[in-house]
């Protein structure tokens, strides 16, 4: 996966605003909307650009708790690591999900209704699955900023 000096300018503007039309990207980035259009495509097709998403207000939609849980497994084995990402990818309650080094094998970022519909995910989720040796939440008190915006290294020219 390669870009250049101009995808780099086009994945900055677009990790800011990606609702701007390709003629507003194309002039900031000083290209025409064609061409624009052409190299969004590209960055989408080879995976530098994974999605386009809005960040939603969890408060807003009604699920105002909000919890990061670490849960450390039974076993480091190759299928109880492969089967936990799988009930992680299928499960609404938990908005992002890591792999990680350290003292947790995952760092899980999850949001409930309420406390009682916390409890009620912990049982189904960690309790009821023999392949989990434990797990800690901490909940969030305040969310100080949200986004997803990584910064764009641009490429040195040859």
């Amino acid at each position: 996966m390669q870009y250049d000096r101009t995808d780099a300018r086009i994945l900055e503007i677009v990790q800011k605003n990606n609702r701007l039309t390709s003629e507003i990207i194309g002039e900031l980035a000083g290209l025409s909307a064609t061409a624009c259009q052409r190299r969004l495509k590209r960055l989408r097709s080879e995976g530098i650009i994974e999605a386009d998403v809005s960040i939603v207000s969890a408060k807003a939609v009604g699920r105002p708790i909000q919890m990061l849980v670490l849960v450390s497994l039974e076993r480091e084995r190759a299928d109880i690591i492969d089967r936990f990402k799988k009930a992680i990818k299928s499960s609404a309650e938990v908005v992002n999900g890591f792999y990680v080094t350290g003292d947790a094998d995952f760092v899980l970022y999850i949001t409930a209704r309420t406390m009682e519909d916390y409890e009620q995910f912990t049982r189904r989720f960690f309790y009821e699955n023999p392949d989990i040796k434990g797990f800690k939440t901490m909940v969030v008190m305040d969310r100080v900023k949200a986004g997803f915006a990584i910064p764009v290294e641009v490429p040195h020219e040859v």
